[in-house]
């Protein structure tokens, strides 16, 4: 891939400057979980805002007797969020990206 390259003042070609991404940079992230059956009663997303200074968001949540799926979206600093998505597979639950926008109602 090539580098972008901007025209400066003087007409000389110099290469853009791609912003940098830092763990503490601020982003948004929505995901699925899933619960196995015998995590479905444990207050996993209180936990979750106990733990971790990031901002939740419930927007969709489906649950049976056999699994429980939480669209969740994630909102702080990006090395908060990574280190929050280990939490909660290290619990026992699946976490997968939202690849389409959850229709809200």
């Amino acid at each position: 891939m090539a580098t972008p390259k901007t025209q400066t003042a003087n007409g000389k070609k110099s290469a853009a400057k791609l912003p940098k991404t830092s763990p503490d940079a601020q982003e948004t992230k929505r995901l699925w979980l899933m619960y196995p059956a015998k995590l479905i009663t444990r207050p996993i997303i209180w936990e979750l805002g106990q733990k971790f200074p990031v901002v939740f968001n419930i927007r969709q949540v489906s649950v049976t007797e056999e699994i429980g799926i939480v669209c969740l979206e994630l909102q702080g600093k990006r090395a908060l969020i990574k280190d929050t998505i280990k939490w909660l597979e290290a619990q026992g639950i699946s976490v997968e990206p939202v690849e389409i926008n959850v229709i809200e109602s």
